[in-house]
């Protein structure tokens, strides 16, 4: 369901990673799906079925394109109807990282038919391949793989890093800020979403745990796309951000009711506010001037909420 969002405020300036004063809506999608045309239990329809019930807008389904199951590149143009949408594409693999047999690799964009890998085609090699033909690229459940920092930066393809798996967080591996956060203080320009994995298998945490707010005027395919791209998009697990905005001291949010709203970056240590039902705070940006900081908010039932990095240089 798409979200209001409050009128521009004057005096105030817009830098990468805040699409808040943009006009369009909030779209709440899922970008990392597994349904019976890999490994998932639920067909494309009924996955579709179970993320619109849910209030989501859209949902893009990212079957395991390996050899066992075809290279599917999962068709879902035939679910898209009124208030509800579907991006194609697949979780690539391909030989191999520096701790696992196969590269995990959501493409989001992918255009239908997309080839097999080629012999002797690598990860970052078939990442760049959906990268040319239009996709949004993104480092899957780092933290699950085991992606080390060399690993991460052959991926030079990727638009944005899965900072957060719900299913990977079962085994305690869900959160891959750290990750992001090194590549990110090493020059490169990432942004950051968050996914179910979702498979709906009867021993898997319940769907709809994370997802991404894409910033676009409609809900047309093309346009979330371009958005997600753009990295005009938030990631939560509960809490929503109404506003977040730079100023020359300060990142000023406004967000639903929180327990904490951090600060944090390019510089160890962090900003903090902590209270009951925060609903607006200002923390100040001055550590982390010479490079990027970003948002998390908290709400009291331990939800997260994570803008893309806020690159201050660029400011």
């Amino acid at each position: 369901m798409h979200e209001s969002r409050p009128a521009d405020s004057p005096g105030r300036r817009h830098t990468s990673g805040l699409p808040f004063d943009r006009p369009g809506a909030f779209w709440r999608g899922n970008l990392h799906t597994h349904t019976t045309e890999s490994d998932g239990a639920l067909t494309p329809r009924q996955a579709a079925r179970h993320y619109q019930e849910h209030g989501y807008d859209f949902l893009a389904v990212t079957d395991h394109f390996r050899p066992e199951y075809d290279f599917p590149v999962t068709d879902t143009r035939a679910l898209r109807g009124l208030g509800f949408t579907t991006l194609i594409g697949a979780e690539l693999h391909a030989p191999r990282t520096e701790a696992g047999p196969s590269w995990h690799i959501v493409a989001v964009g992918l255009p239908i038919g997309f080839a097999p890998p080629h012999p002797g085609e690598d990860g970052p090699q078939l990442a760049r391949r959906a990268r040319a033909a239009g996709a949004f690229v993104g480092m899957a459940h780092p933290a699950a793989s085991l992606l080390t920092v060399d690993d991460a930066e052959s991926l030079d393809a990727a638009h944005a890093v899965e900072v957060y798996n719900a299913l990977a967080e079962r085994e305690h591996r869900g959160d891959s800020w750290h990750l992001t956060d090194t590549l990110l203080n090493r020059g490169h320009r990432l942004t950051a979403y968050a996914a179910d994995d979702a498979h709906l298998q009867p021993q898997d945490p319940p769907a709809c745990a994370a997802w991404v707010n894409v910033l676009a005027e409609t809900l047309a395919p093309g346009l979330l796309l371009a958005a997600l791209k753009a990295g005009d998009f938030y990631s939560s697990t509960g809490p929503e951000l109404y506003d977040v905005q730079l100023t020359d001291e300060a990142v000023v949010v406004r967000c639903s009711p929180a327990s904490k709203v951090i600060l944090s970056g390019g510089a160890p240590g962090a900003q903090v506010v902590e209270g009951t039902d925060l609903a607006e705070c200002s923390l100040p940006h001055a550590m982390f001037r010479r490079g990027y900081c970003r948002v998390t908010v908290e709400d009291a039932f331990g939800g997260r909420a994570w803008t893309n990095p806020i690159h201050l240089d660029r400011a």
